[in-house]
């Protein structure tokens, strides 16, 4: 028995470290529903950042403004770590799950590779 609140006590200990998103994480956490806007160049990107403040819905916005899966809202569906360019996973797996009405999203963008990204988070797993 003693051994076991040993390892449980140094697992809790680098949670602690990395974050309380890690315990998720570690639990299951290793893919996320994804939505972004995606633009090429940072003025569309803040237009459509400036309209998502002004309380249209994430998935109006994308429609109008994203140079990716616009059709579909930015839905990219579910995506699991190792399939996303860092900056853009760093900031999907720091994101809270919100909804699309009440999106919580990156502010300021995402700059990849690919452009600038507003992304929001509608589910876990």
């Amino acid at each position: 028995m003693a051994p076991s609140g040993k390892a449980s006590k140094k697992e809790k200990g680098k949670n602690e470290k990395d974050g309380s998103n890690v315990e998720k994480e570690k639990k299951g956490g290793t893919a996320v529903k994804v939505r972004h806007i995606l633009c090429e160049k940072q003025g569309k990107c803040l237009e459509a950042l400036s309209k998502l403040k002004e309380g249209m819905k994430f998935n109006e916005v994308a429609q109008q403004f994203s140079e990716d899966k616009a059709r579909s809202g930015g839905d990219l569906g579910w995506m699991t770590r190792g399939s996303m360019v860092g900056p853009f996973q760093e900031a999907a797996f720091a994101l809270p799950v919100s909804t699309i009405g009440s999106p919580i999203y990156t502010d300021p963008p995402i700059k990849t590779k690919f452009g600038y990204h507003i992304i929001m988070i509608e589910g876990r797993k």
